[in-house]
């Protein structure tokens, strides 16, 4: 979590045409301190409030998202290159977000009744404060309102330090609790370097803390947070594994494969990115996931068609090309894609490498962009050690025709925070996510999300 001095603005560039956009005044350290402690202020009253306040206000913030949709999804296109059509769909996840944790919100956090003879017991849930959410830029408005849905329903604050080059949609972010009604400060944007950070953690002001990203990220975080004591959850990379039994619909798997991988041009930390595919089916698996990938044709990200727009940047695509050229002269097979495009702006293609094997960047480290490694097992058990032998667990997939066999490996066999069978991993607010080894701990959505950032409290009164 190093970078630059501290900026008197935060430029954006249009990933499309690698040409300056707008630019956003920065915040001062001294700016960022008056607004967490603005945050807290408004969080001490803002946890008596009742639930069903929350959840109106929270149900109109899910409004507000719905009626700028075209607007935000524009933004996102605009500073990181998300397509229209993924970014409109971005947004009514966020507000299906908001309606979900509105409507169960109360119930995550009832009272729960603990039978003790002689005592009434009882263990409740109260907020720790205001949270601050360190964030990245692929999913500029769902991994903000993943966090932030459940945390102002528990009755905490936050405070939000977006990435750098998404700085319009850290602001329109602030905006939009602000335009449904919540109170003021509650929730803000601060606009900081990563520098920032450690002092922010530090504050009196700063309850907790969750981040989103890369895994020295997250030991940053981690490191900084654990020497004040104070909770964190990180959700980290990603290198997800998808397992291609003997048994599967060779065609079908392509498709959901193909789907894995290109989930938000590839630049996701759920992404599938290493498929392993058992020796007999390999050689049709790979001819099937070359053809499953030509659909996604690069194209102009404004273009509701497009499937397929720009990376968020030119400097992120050269890593990812580099990667891929490291790869091939480790001894992949490059069977599609691969090339740099001559034109300005951030384009990479769909690309599929054959013959990935350890020592190879394809195989050992996580590739941020439109890339599939197909891996060569011997076996059911060699795939499954093969998924294993990764430092990340995040999300994983299994396709077969069997699902009792899907279901037993699925639930038992891969060390990964979700895994999906004949599908691929999504979140959802009604579903735990999170990872385990380098992909982070703790857990965002459903009941296990919202209690993250509470303290769970045993009460017993004395008959």
């Amino acid at each position: 979590m190093t970078d630059s001095p501290t900026p008197t603005s935060f430029p954006t560039t249009d990933p499309a045409s690698a040409q300056p956009g707008k630019s956003y005044p920065a915040h001062t350290a001294q700016d960022a301190a008056a607004k967490a402690a603005r945050a807290a202020e408004a969080q001490r009253a803002w946890r008596r409030t009742p639930f069903d306040e929350r959840a109106r206000l929270m149900r109109a913030a899910a409004t507000v998202l719905r009626a700028r949709r075209d607007e935000l999804a524009a933004l996102m296109t605009s500073e990181m290159g998300k397509t229209v059509a993924d970014g409109r769909a971005e947004i009514e996840k966020c507000a299906s977000a908001c309606d979900h944790f509105a409507s169960h919100a109360a119930g995550y956090l009832a009272r729960q009744t603990v039978e003790i003879p002689g005592y009434k017991a009882f263990v409740t849930y109260n907020p720790l404060g205001v949270v601050l959410a360190v964030m990245p830029w692929n999913f500029p408005f769902w991994q903000v309102f993943r966090f932030a849905a459940p945390a102002l329903m528990a009755g905490n604050g936050g405070v939000l330090k977006h990435a750098s080059n998404v700085p319009g949609c850290a602001l329109a972010i602030e905006s939009v609790f602000k335009e449904a009604g919540f109170p003021e400060g509650l929730f803000a944007t601060v606009l900081v370097k990563s520098a920032e950070v450690k002092a922010l953690i530090e504050s009196a002001h700063i309850a907790a803390v969750t981040l989103t990203g890369s895994v020295p990220a997250g030991r940053s975080v981690a490191t900084t947070a654990g020497s004040v004591l104070k909770k964190c959850v990180l959700e980290l990379g990603g290198a997800d594994a998808y397992l291609v039994l003997e048994d599967a619909d060779v065609a079908a798997a392509a498709k959901v494969c193909a789907a894995a991988r290109m989930v938000n041009g590839g630049q996701s930390c759920i992404a599938g990115k290493r498929f392993i595919v058992v020796r007999p089916l390999r050689a049709a698996f790979e001819a099937a996931m070359v053809e499953a990938m030509r659909h996604y044709e690069m194209g102009d990200p404004r273009d509701p068609a497009t499937k397929l727009g720009p990376l968020q940047s030119v400097e992120a695509r050269d890593q990812i090309h580099a990667q891929v050229q490291e790869s091939i002269a480790k001894g992949a097979t490059l069977l599609l894609g691969g090339v740099l495009p001559d034109r300005p702006g951030a384009w990479y293609p769909a690309t599929v490498l054959g013959n990935v094997k350890p020592g190879q960047p394809a195989h050992d480290d996580e590739v941020f962009g439109p890339v599939a490694a197909v891996i060569e097992a011997a076996s059911e058990q060699d795939a499954i050690a093969i998924a294993n032998a990764s430092e990340f667990g995040l999300g994983s997939g299994v396709l077969t025709r069997d699902m009792a066999r899907g279901e037993r490996i699925a639930a038992e066999e891969l060390d990964a925070g979700m895994s999906f069978v004949n599908d691929n991993v999504r979140s959802d607010p009604r579903m735990p996510f999170g990872g385990v080894k380098h992909s982070g701990y703790g857990r965002e959505c459903a009941d296990f999300g919202i209690r993250e950032f509470v303290n769970v409290k045993s009460v017993q009164v004395k008959a």
